[in-house]
């Protein structure tokens, strides 16, 4: 399937939820993809081919950064690990806590799990803000390892999340772009 094909076909898929969960939020429903088997793997066959040989680990946030991340984790034979909302993982952890479009909050990941001068992506269904991004990137970094590349189903431009994320001097990926 082409790129075009791709993002159209993702774009019949994915439903706009208004005002969701508060007022003024456009929220982005990703799950009708899971319905399509097809499309499914025609986005993580896009995703892979943007991490094929560029990294030693995967991270994806929970819970919908773990949908994709995990296939692609596996595709690339590379590892997969969790970062999870405070008080999910057993110890030893590490955690950060950032701010976020409406509230704050910490996450989480189990230590010894990222090794040091490993080349890491983090995956997640959705860039806003970007805190909870380089919140995670922080996490990794913490622990000795690199963060090389973000990668996402959909980036919201309007919230400049990516700008946040320059600092990590990463390569920024969304296959699709509101």
């Amino acid at each position: 399937m082409s790129k075009s094909e791709l993002i159209r076909n993702l774009e019949n898929t994915i439903e706009n939820i208004p005002d969701f969960p508060k007022p003024g939020i456009q929220f982005k429903d990703i799950t009708p993809i899971f319905l399509k088997p097809k499309l499914y793997e025609d986005v993580i066959a896009d995703l892979v081919n943007f991490s094929r040989g560029k990294v030693d680990a995967v991270c994806g946030i929970e819970s919908r950064g773990y949908l994709f991340g995990i296939a692609v984790a596996v595709a690339l034979e590379v590892p997969f690990v969790l970062i999870r909302k405070a008080g999910k993982l057993p110890p030893p952890f590490i955690g950060e806590k950032y701010d976020l479009e409406y509230g704050s909050a910490e996450i989480q990941m189990r230590t010894g799990q990222i090794k040091p001068g490993q080349r890491v992506l983090i995956h997640d269904d959705l860039l806003a803000t970007g805190g909870t991004t380089q919140a995670a990137a922080q996490l990794v970094e913490k622990q000795g390892a690199k963060v090389v590349q973000f990668s996402f189903l959909i980036g919201l431009k309007d919230l400049r999340g990516e700008e946040l994320l320059k600092k990590f001097n990463a390569e920024v990926y969304s296959i699709l772009e509101y």
